[in-house]
């Protein structure tokens, strides 16, 4: 069988049709790619490959390519200390990147981004920046995960049931797996339903509704930043410093 190119921009060889080689997503960290080796080589998996190839050449599709796993490759398993656990990826040009609630720089924020602010800035002191470009927490260990990796233009959820969701449990399923404390935030109904994966005693997690505007009267005073603080000092690992650059850099 020839190489064919796979819906994460890089080349997966298929030695022999009956072994069908894992399809690894381009520079994953040696961590994801052995906890999720299992998902990488199932046939769900490739079933969902070719859903996107077809995807991404009859629609368009959210975030390109290569950036649909970047936030395992921002944040490897090792480096994990809270899981802020988002539905799927912002359906507008040019928002998505790969990490839940984030846009790219020059990206206005988008609403739900602007509640999440507003609650920073009365937990924490934050100073809300000009952007909404959110790799500087991913870079202190926070996994800006989405439940859905992908989604059509102007159609949210349009990706809900094509085969993310085994992926993205078994992650949050590789974070429970860890013998130091995560937390797990999760916020509105759909993600609040993930909290069944998370078994450690260890562990803690923060529930409460979603920062969209439909809910945001029910988020403002949640304070959830100062609680992952509080929940990771407690056991003497270093606070999330939430506070992010006034101006964003790639």
């Amino acid at each position: 069988m020839t190489d064919q190119p796979d819906l994460f921009g890089q080349v997966a060889t298929n030695p022999t049709a009956d072994t069908p080689k894992p399809l690894v997503p381009a520079g994953l960290p040696e961590s994801w790619q052995t906890a999720l080796a299992a998902e990488f080589a199932s046939p769900s998996f490739h079933a969902l490959r070719d859903f996107l190839v077809e995807e991404r050449r009859t629609h368009t599709v959210f975030p390109p390519a290569p950036d649909v796993f970047n936030a395992l490759r921002l944040t490897p398993l090792e480096n994990v200390k809270v899981l802020i656990l988002g539905q799927d990826p912002y359906h507008g040009p040019g928002q998505a990147h790969g990490l839940s609630f984030s846009v790219r720089p020059g990206v206005r924020p988008p609403p739900s981004l602007v509640n999440i602010y507003k609650e920073l800035q009365a937990d924490v002191g934050f100073k809300p920046p000009r952007h909404g470009y959110l790799r500087p927490w991913a870079e202190q260990g926070v996994l800006l995960l989405n439940a859905v990796l992908t989604v059509r233009q102007a159609e949210p959820n349009s990706h809900a049931g094509k085969g993310w969701e085994a992926i993205t449990d078994a992650v949050i399923r590789a974070v429970n797996e860890k013998p130091e404390r995560v937390v797990f935030v999760l916020w509105g109904a759909y993600a609040r339903k993930k909290a069944k994966l998370v078994t450690g005693k260890q562990h803690v997690v923060i529930e409460s509704a979603h920062p969209s505007p439909l809910s945001v009267a029910k988020f403002m005073g949640t304070k959830p930043f100062s609680k992952v603080n509080a929940a990771l000092e407690e056991v003497g690992e270093t606070a999330i410093d939430w506070q992010l650059p006034m101006e964003a850099s790639e």
